[in-house]
């Protein structure tokens, strides 16, 4: 059974930082990619940056420049370093990972279950 869990969420002032994790255990031969989406209340779930096995990524352009993703491979985590942040900011953020959980099994996509990030003014 595979699983993600995401950790680093919280409240913090518009201009602040935060850095969100994401570790994938379990049942795990291979990742391919991994993600953070977001979800705004009336909104819909948005990507907000994606990597690639490797280092290619991929970013929403409301926040390049500010965000940066990253992953370590030996950990089976990616991050989401998030700076200068805005109101808009705010949302429920989601990891996804497109995970081969065993050798006779394609890829499948994981979610994990959400952190609370809420940026004042």
């Amino acid at each position: 059974q595979v699983q993600l869990v995401e950790s680093g969420g919280g409240s913090v002032q518009a201009g602040g930082s935060l850095r969100l994790s994401c570790a994938a255990s379990g049942s795990i031969i291979s990742i391919n990619a991994m993600g953070w989406y977001r979800e705004a209340p009336g909104k819909q779930r948005e990507l907000v940056a994606a990597i690639i096995s490797g280092s290619s990524t991929n970013y929403a352009n409301s926040v390049k420049g500010r965000f940066t993703i990253s992953r370590d491979n030996s950990k089976n985590t990616v991050y989401l370093e998030m700076n200068s942040l805005k109101p808009e900011d705010t949302a429920v953020y989601y990891c996804n990972a497109i995970i081969r959980p065993n050798r006779e099994d394609p890829n499948y996509l994981y979610w994990g279950q959400g952190t609370q990030v809420t940026v004042s003014s």
